[in-house]
């Protein structure tokens, strides 16, 4: 696709039937229910605030749990099935989750992955940083830090100018000072978060 047939990269509400107000929930196929609730809620600490039957199959049960922001992270979950060390990818199929976490409290997330024996990768995303591990599935979950305050209603905002900075840059992603300039453009506080050294990772995640 050339650059003049690519769609373009804006904040403004598309044109379009409808427009969706938000993310309610995502499901997963999960595993068992121990094994569940060991990882989202006793590592990552989502409270688990529902336990029902799956209403489509009552043989399972589906677990709600809150990402932090009110957004919820739900699984199917049957006792009669192991957690797993694989996930097979392709076409539909998850990628990886990623959730927020508190730029305050990062060093705090890597001390406790270490402490329950979860391997986990460091990258600076350029206008990010993120830690990957995996779930008792073997799914890929990012855990995420904010370089900067950005505030929630200005997200999307800040996101598409530090786009349009990055393309007048030429450069191939949008990086740390493409944001700062943003940040500084659209009169918003431009101080960085103090987040670890890393490497940007690029290429060698899958």
């Amino acid at each position: 696709m050339s650059d003049q047939q690519q769609a373009p990269v804006t904040d403004e509400l598309p044109d379009s039937p409808f427009h969706t107000t938000g993310t309610d929930h995502i499901t997963i196929w999960g595993s068992n229910e121990a094994d569940t609730i060991e990882f989202y809620r006793d590592l990552l600490g989502m409270p688990l605030v529902l336990r029902q039957p799956n209403l489509d199959d009552p043989s399972q049960t589906h677990l709600f749990f809150d990402t932090g922001d009110g957004r919820i992270l739900t699984f199917f979950v049957s006792d009669d099935r192991p957690s797993a060390q694989g996930v097979r990818g392709g076409v539909g199929a998850v990628h990886h989750l990623c959730f927020s976490v508190d730029p305050e409290r990062y060093e705090a997330v890597m001390d406790a992955l270490d402490e329950a024996g979860h391997h986990y990768n460091v990258f600076d995303r350029g206008i990010f940083h993120s830690i990957y591990t995996k779930d008792n599935n073997g799914l890929v979950i990012e855990l995420s830090a904010d370089k900067y305050d950005i505030p929630d209603d200005r997200r999307a905002e800040v996101l598409a100018t530090t786009q349009r900075i990055r393309e007048e840059d030429g450069a191939e992603y949008a990086k740390d000072e493409h944001m700062a300039a943003a940040l500084e453009e659209l009169g918003l506080d431009a101080t960085p978060y103090d987040l670890p050294d890393a490497s940007s990772g690029v290429g060698g995640v899958n």
